[in-house]
């Protein structure tokens, strides 16, 4: 009866996670229109702090811990930001090609391969300080305002706001306020839908069998990057790749800024050799860096044979740490 119990708990929350999705994709681009600002911005800003709220809690939760805390916020923001282009990209781009615009390519995605070389002087005397976890979030809080800079800049220039916005009829006519409420709504919804769909898939896991320790590096650590996931795929589906490609590269920079800027602040930590500018650091750097040249190839359209490739290399990834 209880396995019963859980599969549904498992089926509800993936339902969930799916119509708050849609809600905040509805939201966020039907604010763009009516601001007259980017998509793209959008998705850098409201939409990625959204879905990285649940990296921000599972990191303060870890340093907060007696023993071990610092690997587990470092290493959920490594294994977010894996997860998140490589495995989260590829399967949008597996599921309809992604287009990415010039610009995107040659500003955002620029800043998302810094700041993850940023955090590496950081870490590689295995300390974060709460001075340097105000530094981050410093740099956190610039980058935000020059993006509303810029946001504010572009929506002076018509031309470039049509080619972003991607108007809609639906979108156009919602109010102002329905929009503001579609986005919170669709937030909070993606959380219960990711804890509802992890706690069910972990009571599956055990039932059948799968030990904590492979749980943890797969289930959980996918489940993380749920609210991502479900996100993009909705975003792609209805046609708003700057949704996707703003919340992946967005959530990205939140994650190595905002996630560790904050468990440092809260809490100074200590970090293992390993991801204290090791081996998980610099995989982080070149999946990175492979989203990034696969964009250059593809002519800025990712597709299937990208996704693809992008969907291996996550798979490799869970391999390798399963055997090391």
């Amino acid at each position: 009866m209880d396995l019963i119990l859980y599969i549904i708990l498992l089926a509800g929350g993936v339902v969930i996670l799916w119509k708050s999705a849609e809600l905040l994709v509805a939201g966020a681009v039907g604010l763009a229109q009516k601001l007259g600002i980017s998509s793209l911005v959008v998705g850098l800003t409201v939409v990625a702090m959204g879905t990285s709220a649940p990296e921000v809690a599972a990191s303060i939760a870890g340093v907060l811990r007696e023993a071990g805390g610092g690997d587990i916020a470092v290493g959920n923001v490594f294994g977010s930001n894996i997860a998140n282009l490589a495995l989260v990209g590829g399967l949008v781009a597996l599921i309809r090609p992604l287009r990415v615009q010039r610009k995107t390519l040659f500003r955002e995605i620029p800043v998302m391969l810094a700041v993850s070389l940023l955090l590496w002087p950081f870490l590689r005397n295995s300390h974060i300080a709460r001075t340097e976890g105000i530094i981050l979030l410093a740099v956190f809080a610039a980058l935000i305002f020059l993006m509303v800079y810029a946001a504010r800049r572009e929506a002076k220039q018509p031309a470039t706001i049509v080619e972003n916005l991607e108007p809609d009829a639906k979108h156009a006519t919602r109010s102002v306020r329905k929009n503001v409420l579609f986005v919170p709504v669709g937030l909070a919804g993606l959380a219960l839908g990711a804890k509802m769909a992890v706690e069910g898939a972990v009571f599956i896991g055990l039932e059948i069998g799968l030990s904590e320790r492979v749980i943890a590096l797969t289930v959980i650590a996918f489940g993380t990057s749920l609210p991502e996931l479900v996100t993009c795929v909705v975003a792609a589906i209805k046609g708003h790749h700057d949704i996707s490609v703003g919340n992946l590269v967005g959530s990205n920079i939140f994650n190595t800024l905002l996630v560790t800027g904050a468990a440092g602040i809260v809490r100074p930590f200590e970090v293992g050799p390993r991801l204290a500018g090791g081996a998980d650091y610099w995989i982080m750097v070149a999946i990175s860096v492979t989203f990034a040249v696969l964009i250059i190839i593809s002519r800025r359209v990712l597709g299937r044979v990208c996704g693809l490739l992008l969907v291996c290399a996550y798979i490799s990834y869970i391999i390798y740490l399963l055997l090391v």
